[in-house]
């Protein structure tokens, strides 16, 4: 786990600065054209899906250790692969990457509010003292925020050579991305039948049901199926290299508190790719 620790900053870093190089503020202005369709992704994402997590913990009575790693990854934003899936899915790629971006930001001050409150709910004691939500915030500031405004800086001065170089850095975050996880199953790679037993349960239920629920509440309030198609996998393609980098913030080596993460990565993508396949000509 300590490549993992080391890396998880790095390529979420480099995650984000592609994320930046794709974006301008018309991306965050849009927001106000369609308010509608983006409010229902936001509270879908924000509230419902944390929300959806603990009574999952609840219902199916989850060890606290293996409960505080599902709610690290339901606090994580979407990533740059639920950009990728709305655009083979035919959704609503524009009102993906607001989502994407404007969740990331916020994402500094709630996901570490989500799981400082979830670890004293569930009566987990062992976060270091020199650990806080400020202090944690304030690393994700530098690791997300920093590199997705240094990404639209550098585009913002270099735009033609960036625009034309935009599905480049989309591949280039989906081969970060898939590096990480490489690398993080194979330094566990003796334990990774056992993760997915153990987290494989929860974190499927989880992405079914939160991808469901999010389709179906942007089929009653949000504007049509492209809606629906962006909304549902922006709820159920989280940021996984995030949640990584969190959980080894605030719990160090402990892989324990990363199985959910490492579980729900692998599942989110079969999922991902099925709803695609499924539901990519539907108009």
């Amino acid at each position: 786990m300590e490549v993992v620790t080391k890396l998880a900053p790095i390529i979420l870093a480099l995650i984000m600065l592609g994320l930046g190089l794709g974006l301008k503020l018309e991306d965050f202005t849009r927001v106000f054209k369609t308010p509608k369709d983006f409010f229902v992704g936001l509270i879908s994402q924000l509230i419902i899906l944390p929300v959806v997590a603990y009574i999952l913990i609840l219902v199916l009575r989850t060890p606290p250790e293996i409960a505080i790693g599902v709610m690290i990854i339901a606090a994580a934003p979407g990533g740059v692969t639920s950009n990728i899936l709305t655009r083979f899915a035919n959704g609503d790629v524009a009102l993906s990457i607001s989502l994407t971006a404007i969740i990331s930001l916020i994402s500094i001050v709630t996901v570490p509010l989500i799981v400082f409150t979830s670890a004293d709910l569930f009566g987990i004691t062992n976060i270091s003292q020199n650990i806080s939500m400020t202090g944690i915030a304030m690393k994700m500031f530098l690791v997300v925020t920093v590199p997705v405004f240094l990404g639209m800086i550098i585009r913002k001065f270099a735009e033609n050579f960036v625009a034309s170089k935009v599905e480049m850095f989309n591949k280039l975050n989906m081969v970060f991305f898939a590096i990480f996880f490489v690398a993080a199953f194979y330094e566990e790679r003796e334990n990774l039948i056992n993760f997915i037993v153990q987290a494989g349960l929860i974190v499927l239920i989880l992405n079914l049901t939160m991808m469901a629920i999010a389709y179906y509440l942007a089929k009653t309030f949000a504007s049509g199926v492209k809606q629906q198609k962006c909304i549902a996998l922006e709820c159920g393609l989280q940021n996984g290299t995030l949640a990584i980098f969190v959980s080894t913030q605030i719990f160090g080596t402990d892989i324990l508190y990363a199985i959910p993460t490492g579980a729900y990565a692998f599942i989110m993508y079969i999922t991902g790719f099925i709803f695609v396949y499924l539901l990519k000509n539907k108009s």
